[in-house]
C-alpha cells in the first residue's frame, strides 16, 4: 500500500490569523499567551486540513521562521538579541531587532541578515556563527507541538532543518568556515533525535535541500559524517531533498544510512523520474522512496492519469516501500479555492492551491491502492480541466508571439555608453553629491486600505476614490520636500502589491482574492496568476507619476516592476518556457517605459528585486537564465534616450558571482540591500571595477528600528572604501510600504542629514561637474 505523507502546510492562516495576531503583539496590544493560543489553534485546524494523509508534519509551523526556529532549537541566536532569559522577545529580536518589551523604548538591536531560502520567494533569518560558536538543544518548541498530535490522536511525522543544509546557511562573523563546526553540531542533533524517541516518534523527515546543489568533496564527506553519525538514533530518518533534482549527488545519497528518501519529481519532471527509477534499483529492500508527485510551489492541477502511469509500475515493485507526497512543503502555495467566488471560473478549474493539491495526492494514492476505478469519476474531471486548458483561446495570442518573434538585439542597447549618459543626466538632473532617494512605496495606512476595500465593494465611486489618492500622493510629495529629499516618488498610495498591481492591467492574468503566501514573519504577498500570452492594453502608471511631478519642481521618479520581478513573483504558467513569458512582459513594460519619456519623466525606476532569486541551484545552468533575465531589462529598459536615467533596485540578494551580469544590465543607478550586512555586500567590488552608479541602502525597513545619523554616516563611510564617492546614492534598503509614518519620517530625517555631514566631509575635493558621473556638487 502506498503511504501519503506532507513535507509542511502553509502557516499564516487561511484568514491570515497569524499575521494579524503577530502584528498585535508587536504593538503589545496582546500577550504571548494570546499570541501562542492563536498559534496551537491554527496547527490544530491545520492538521486537520491533513487527516486524510498516513503522515502529518509537526515543527512545519513557525511563528516567524522556519531556520530562526531551528536556530532556537539548537541554541544559536545572536548574543546581543538575548532578551532576560525570555525565549520570544529573544526570538523576536533576532527576527525583527525589536520585540514587544522594547515597545516605546530606544532600545535597539541589529537584526539577523534576512535573504531568500534557496530559489523561492520566501525569506530566512541568516544564522550567525564564529570560530567559538557552541550550541545547546533546545527542544521544547517540537516537544510542545508533539504533545498537541498526541492529544488529537495524529499520526506526527517531525520535521527539521538537517544539520548540513543549516551549516550551509550559516554566516561566520569572523574568517571561519561553518563546515568546521560540524564535530559541535552533531552531538546536539542527536540529543535532537533521542529526545524525540523518549516521546514515541517513529519518523523523523530531516530536510537536506542542499542535496539538489552542487557540492564539492568536503560538502559530500559531511553529508556522510553527519548521517553515519545519527545513524544510531532508534528514530527513523527520512532525508528529504527538494528544490530541485539529485544528480551528480544520488549515488551519495542512496549511500547515506538513512530509513527513506524523497526526492522532489516534478522540478524536472524527466530527471526526477529517472532518479527515482535509479535509486529504486540502489536503495535495500527495508528503505523506503518518496517521490515528490504534487508540484508544492505552483498552483497548476497534476495531470494525475499520467501521473499513475509512471507510478503504477514503480508502486508494484515498492509496495508500502512507497510514500507519496508534494515535492516540497506546502507552503509556497495559498490554502484553498473554496473561497475564490469571484476568480474566473475557467482559470479557476485549471488551480490547486494546498487542500486542492492534497486532495490530488489522496486520489492517487487511493488509485495506486484500490485501482483507478475507486476514483474514477475524480480522474475524469481532472483530464476535462486539463483539456479545457490546453484549448482555450484565452492562452494563446498571435500578435504577441509576432512581436516576441521580431525582437532584435539593438532594443536592449542604449543609445550611448554610460560615461557619455553620465555627462548628460548630469546636466539634466543637476543634482548633489550623495543625492538622496527612496525605493519607491511609502507607508500603506490602513486608512488607504480601507479606501481600495471600499472602492473595490463599490462603496466610493471611481472619480473619489482617484480623489482620495490624489491626496495622498500629495502629502507624500509634501512630506518629502519637508524632508529635504533629492528625487522623489509619488508614494505608490494606488498600488496593492507591486507585482499584483501590474499584472492586473495586463492582459494574461488571473488573480485570487485570498491566495496569499508568507514571504517572512508577518508580510504576505498574493501572487498574480499568468496564465497567457500577455500585453498591455492601456498605460498604466503615467497619469499618477505625472500628477505627483506637477506638485513639485524636483524630479519624480517613474516607478515600475520590471519583468523578471513580475514573473519571478507570480505563479507562472507551466505550458510555456519562462523566458518566453519574460520577453513577452519586457515588452509590455517597454511600452510604458518609452510613454513615462515621452511624458518628460526624467528618471525611471525599474525593480529587479527577484533577479537573483530566479536563479538555477545548479551553476550550470545559470548562464542560460541570466542571459535571458539581462536580456529581458534590457529590452524593458534601453529604447530610452541618453537623458532619461534608468534606476533599478534589487534587495535581500549576493551579488559577488553575479556582478558581472548586473553590471551588463547597464542600469545607471542600481539600489541594494546593505544595511543588515553592513555594506558586507559590497565586497562583490573588491575586485570588480562597477561602471555605473549605485545606492548601498543605508535603512533596514525590515526592522521597526530608526537608524542614526551617525550608524547612516559609517555605513556610507565603508561604501566610500569601496566605490568613489561621487557613484554613490544614499536610499532605504528596499520600499517603506510596511513602515508606518512615525518611523519613517524619523529615519529619513537622519539619511538627509547623513548626507548634509557626508557633502561636508567631501566639500574640500573640487569636482568639475561637466565630468562629475550623474551629479553635481553643492558647493
Amino acid at each position: 500500500m502506498a503511504i501519503t505523507h506532507n513535507l509542511g502546510f502553509p502557516r499564516i492562516g487561511a484568514n491570515r490569523e497569524l499575521k494579524f495576531s503577530l502584528e498585535s503583539y508587536w504593538k503589545g496590544q496582546q500577550s504571548s499567551k494570546d499570541l501562542l493560543k492563536v498559534a496551537a489553534e491554527l496547527r490544530r485546524v491545520h492538521w486537520q486540513q491533513q487527516q486524510k494523509l498516513d503522515w502529518l508534519p509537526v515543527g512545519d509551523f513557525s511563528l516567524y521562521d522556519q531556520v530562526l526556529d531551528m536556530s532556537l532549537t539548537l541554541g544559536n541566536i545572536p548574543t546581543r538579541a538575548v532578551h532576560d532569559g525570555n525565549e520570544l522577545e529573544s526570538y523576536f529580536r533576532a527576527a525583527r531587532g525589536r520585540s514587544t518589551s522594547d515597545v516605546g523604548e530606544q532600545h535597539c538591536v541589529h537584526a539577523a541578515e534576512m535573504t531568500k531560502w534557496f530559489d523561492t520567494n520566501y525569506h530566512y533569518l541568516v544564522p550567525e556563527v564564529s570560530a567559538d560558536s557552541q550550541f545547546t538543544l533546545n527542544p521544547s518548541r517540537l516537544l510542545t507541538q508533539l504533545g498537541e498530535t498526541k492529544a488529537q490522536g495524529i499520526n506526527a511525522k517531525p520535521v527539521i532543518i538537517g544539520p548540513i543544509t543549516y551549516l550551509s546557511l550559516c554566516k561566520p562573523k569572523d574568517n571561519s568556515q561553518a563546515l568546521t563546526l560540524l564535530d559541535r553540531l552533531l552531538p546536539v542533533y542527536q540529543e535532537l533525535l533521542t529526545a524525540l524517541q523518549s516521546v514515541g516518534v517513529q519518523w523523523l523527515q530531516i530536510d537536506e535541500p542542499l542535496l539538489v546543489t552542487d557540492l564539492d568533496k568536503n560538502w559530500r564527506d559531511a553529508f556522510e559524517k553527519a548521517y553515519t553519525y545519527l545513524n544510531v538514533s532508534g528514530v527513523k530518518i527520512l532525508l528529504a531533498s527538494y528544490f530541485g533534482t539529485l544528480e551528480d549527488n544520488l549515488t551519495l545519497a542512496a549511500a547515506l544510512p538513512v530509513d527513506g528518501l524523497h526526492l522532489d519529481c516534478v522540478s524536472n519532471n524527466a530527471q526526477g523520474r529517472r532518479d527515482a527509477r535509479t535509486l529504486l534499483a540502489a536503495l535495500s529492500k527495508d528503505r523506503i522512496l518518496s517521490l515528490g508527485i504534487i508540484n508544492g510551489r505552483n498552483i497548476w492541477k497534476a495531470d494525475l492519469n499520467e501521473t499513475l502511469d509512471w507510478l503504477e509500475p514503480l508502486s508494484k515493485q515498492l509496495g508500502d516501500r512507497l510514500w507519496l507526497a508534494p515535492s516540497c512543503s506546502l507552503l509556497h502555495v495559498p490554502y484553498s479555492l473554496n473561497r475564490e467566488e469571484e476568480l474566473d471560473a475557467g482559470v479557476r478549474s485549471w488551480l490547486a492551491f494546498a487542500d486542492e493539491k492534497l486532495e490530488e495526492l489522496y486520489i492517487v494514492g487511493r488509485a495506486l491502492n484500490e485501482g483507478r476505478n475507486a476514483v474514477a469519476s475524480k480522474l475524469t474531471d481532472n483530464a476535462q480541466a486539463l483539456s479545457s486548458r490546453r484549448q482555450s483561446v484565452r492562452v494563446i495570442n498571435p500578435a504577441v508571439r509576432k512581436n516576441v518573434a521580431a525582437i532584435t538585439t539593438s532594443m536592449g542597447q542604449r543609445q550611448s555608453p554610460y560615461s557619455q549618459r553620465a555627462v548628460i543626466q548630469s546636466e539634466r538632473l543637476k543634482l548633489p553629491l550623495f543625492p538622496t532617494t527612496t525605493i519607491g512605496s511609502f507607508p500603506q495606512t490602513a486608512e488607504i486600505r480601507q479606501l481600495r476595500q471600499r472602492h473595490k465593494r463599490g462603496e466610493l465611486s471611481l472619480e473619489q476614490y482617484q480623489q482620495y489618492i490624489k491626496e495622498e500622493i500629495a502629502f507624500c510629495i509634501a512630506e518629502q520636500e519637508q524632508l529635504g529629499l533629492d528625487v522623489l516618488v509619488h508614494g505608490e498610495a494606488e498600488r496593492n502589491d507591486m507585482v499584483e498591481y501590474f499584472g492586473q492591467q495586463l492582459n494574461g492574468y488571473a488573480f485570487s482574492q485570498y491566495g496569499w503566501v508568507q514571504s517572512y514573519g508577518s508580510r504576505c504577498v498574493k501572487p498574480p496568476i499568468l496564465y497567457g500570452d500577455i500585453s498591455r492594453p492601456s498605460r498604466m502608471t503615467l497619469e499618477w507619476i505625472c500628477y505627483a511631478q506637477s506638485l513639485t519642481k524636483k524630479h519624480v521618479k517613474g516607478m515600475l516592476t520590471g519583468p523578471v520581478t513580475i514573473l519571478n513573483w507570480s505563479f507562472v504558467r507551466d505550458d510555456q518556457p519562462r523566458k518566453d513569458s519574460c520577453y513577452q512582459l519586457a515588452l509590455a513594460i517597454r511600452e510604458e517605459v518609452l510613454d513615462l519619456e515621452a511624458a518628460g519623466v526624467s528618471i525611471i525606476q525599474i525593480d529587479e528585486a527577484a533577479l537573483r532569486e530566479g536563479l538555477p541551484l545548479r551553476h550550470g545552468e545559470w548562464q542560460h537564465y541570466l542571459g535571458w533575465a539581462v536580456e529581458s531589462f534590457r529590452i524593458t529598459a534601453n529604447g530610452v534616450a541618453d537623458k532619461t536615467q534608468i534606476h533599478t533596485h534589487m534587495c535581500y540578494s549576493e551579488f559577488n558571482d553575479i556582478i558581472e551580469s548586473i553590471a551588463h544590465m547597464d542600469a545607471d543607478v542600481i539600489t541594494i540591500e546593505t544595511s543588515r550586512s553592513d555594506m558586507e555586500l559590497l565586497n562583490a567590488f573588491d575586485h570588480f571595477n562597477y561602471p555605473n552608479d549605485i545606492g548601498p541602502g543605508v535603512y533596514d525597513i525590515h526592522s521597526p528600528n530608526i537608524p542614526s545619523v551617525e550608524s547612516i554616516v559609517a555605513l556610507m563611510n565603508k561604501a566610500e572604501k569601496q566605490l568613489p564617492s561621487e557613484k554613490l546614492w544614499i536610499n532605504p534598503d528596499c520600499g517603506l510600504k510596511t513602515r508606518n509614518w512615525e518611523e519613517v519620517l524619523p529615519a529619513l530625517k537622519n539619511m538627509v542629514a547623513a548626507a548634509k555631514q557626508l557633502r561636508e566631509l567631501n566639500n574640500g575635493i573640487l569636482v568639475d561637474e561637466t565630468v562629475l558621473l550623474g551629479k553635481v556638487t553643492t558647493s
